[in-house]
């Protein structure tokens, strides 16, 4: 009971800077932002584990995949030794150099890999936007919760002035929001990995 954890105020001094109302507020505030921060912290913890093992496994993924958007030189290579050869039987055999077909090495990225990049990517960067934000939610609660001094009624204002702060700001619902785009990117990539097994 806060009667007896703190002395009764002067008459007409209930709200001094050292009142018995600040000392009460400070700590029914601090049990709140304990749990609150609490809850917080260890949801963004989850979050950045799964952000940083699930990136690294669409990183994998993609730069396997990524190899086929663009021009595989050893094919052009080969394709350009056979044109040499043929130039050579041609000339051997005596035909026209002319009536030998030339070596098309125009590239084209198959629909199915542009689909799958373009989701893994996708995913990708969903997932690194997820974690940067995480990253800056926990500076965010770090600074929230970092040690205020000053008398009674200078702390509770400063917290109270961190909380609207934090409300104004909508931390608590940015940091809900970071699952739901996790749960994108994991979508995504699925898709992606079906399309990439569709294809084999």
């Amino acid at each position: 009971d806060y009667r007896l954890k703190y002395p009764q105020d002067r008459r007409y001094h209930e709200l001094d800077s050292e009142a018995r109302i600040w000392w009460v507020y400070l700590d029914e505030a601090t049990a709140f932002d304990n749990d609150m921060v609490g809850e917080l912290g260890d949801s963004l913890d989850i979050l950045l584990i799964f952000a940083g093992l699930f990136s690294a496994v669409i990183t994998s993924f993609v730069a396997q995949t990524s190899q086929s958007l663009s021009t595989n030189y050893s094919l052009v290579s080969s394709s350009y030794l056979g044109e040499i050869t043929a130039i050579l039987r041609a000339g051997v055999n005596g035909t026209a150099v002319s009536q030998v077909p030339a070596t098309d090495t125009s590239f084209v990225p198959a629909a199915d890999d542009l689909w799958v990049n373009g989701l893994w990517f996708t995913s990708l960067a969903i997932t690194l936007s997820v974690a940067l934000f995480a990253v800056l939610a926990k500076q965010w609660l770090r600074q929230y919760m970092s040690i205020i001094t000053g008398t009674p009624r200078e702390r509770a204002f400063i917290r109270q002035f961190r909380f609207d702060g934090l409300q104004t700001w909508r931390v608590q619902a940015i940091i809900g929001v970071l699952p739901v785009l996790l749960h994108i990117s994991l979508v995504l990539f699925l898709i992606g990995l079906v399309i990439f097994l569709a294809s084999l």
